[in-house]
């Protein structure tokens, strides 16, 4: 079972007089970041696709009813115009968390960029129209700061930091990066082009552990699915990555949304493992998983500073193993990864 220890952050003042929006809430982070602000008491005007889905919106709903915050559902769609207005009156916090990642994709424009570009585009000129709003917070990702990991030797002092920009990625290579890249720096020039509301961006490296939507999805999930499924049995490939608790990042988010010193961006991990790293935490655990149980060759690292997410917002990295060890048991407890039968 997923470890619910208490918060290790030190705690902060959250206004509980205005509600907050959070898009995407379905989200994997999304739905931490909505049971964080439903805890603190915040009303959550919480978008979806379809708040009649009961299939999806089913564990928000319960969120609300066991917390002392309220819930409202609102249905939105990131690629219409003005679709967000109502689920913003009111609010004083804006969370958008609403981008595809996926592994997975048919059409990387139509899935990926559209969607991330027009959709964080369409929420901020509803900021624009709402008088209430303060303060933004964009979930965008490492891979707005960097293509590949050779990117961390090109690096000032060869660690990565919040004034890189990823210059690498293409429509054709890694397009989830370029779509969030696009996405971020399009929310920075609207910030920049008025002096009413400030913006805070979240970019975290990998995140694990545990949804809290029956059959979460996420390029997360599909990551694991992905290294436990035998693809590396032979061997893994000296994959460096950060890693970072999913509580971390929704408590990351909570914090540039309410401590008034926050503004720009936030480098968001706790740690660097490789898979191999990751290999040799689950096989004890799960002995009949097809792991990676060699590394196959050595690579380039991968290094970037997470201070500012400590000595800012206050943020109280957890290591990310045991979150790890918890999204695999809950992916296997969903028949999302197959244990194979015993001999």
């Amino acid at each position: 079972m997923y470890r619910d220890k208490p918060m290790q952050s030190p705690p902060i003042e959250i206004d509980t007089r205005y509600p907050a929006l959070v898009t995407g809430a379905t989200g994997y982070i999304a739905g931490w970041l909505v049971k964080q602000l439903l805890a603190a008491g915040v009303t959550v005007h919480a978008t979806v696709r379809d708040p009649d889905n009961i299939e999806k919106v089913g564990h928000l709903i319960d969120l609300g009813d066991s917390s002392p915050g309220t819930l409202r559902l609102f249905q939105a769609d990131l690629l219409q115009e003005g679709s967000y207005d109502d689920a913003m009156s009111d609010c004083q916090v804006v969370f958008h968390t609403a981008s595809p990642f996926t592994l997975t994709h048919s059409d990387a424009q139509r899935d990926l960029i559209d969607p991330a570009l027009e959709g964080t585009r369409n929420v901020l000129a509803s900021v624009n129209r709402c008088p209430t709003v303060t303060r933004v917070v964009v979930t965008s990702s490492v891979a707005a700061i960097y293509h590949d990991n050779h990117d961390c030797d090109k690096a000032p002092g060869g660690v990565l930091t919040e004034a890189q920009w990823n210059t690498g990625s293409t429509l054709d290579n890694l397009p989830y990066a370029l779509s969030k890249t696009l996405a971020e720096k399009a929310a920075w020039a609207l910030a920049d082009a008025q002096d009413r509301w400030s913006l805070a961006t979240i970019n975290p490296a990998l995140v694990v552990g545990p949804g809290l939507a029956p059959g979460q999805t996420s390029g997360s999930f599909e990551f694991l699915t992905l290294l436990t499924d035998g693809s590396f049995r032979d061997g893994a490939p000296h994959l460096d990555l950060g890693a970072v608790d999913v509580r971390d990042v929704a408590d990351a988010h909570c914090r540039a949304g309410y401590l008034k010193t926050a503004k720009g961006r936030y480098i968001n991990y706790a740690t660097t493992l490789t898979l191999y790293d990751i290999a040799e935490a689950l096989h004890p655990l799960f002995p009949s998983l097809p792991l990676p149980e060699y590394r196959a060759h050595e690579g380039p690292r991968w290094r970037a500073d997470n201070r500012r997410s400590i000595d800012d917002l206050g943020v109280n990295y957890r290591d990310p193993v045991p979150a790890i060890v918890d999204m695999v048991q809950q992916m296997i407890d969903n028949g999302d990864i197959k244990v194979p039968a015993s001999k």
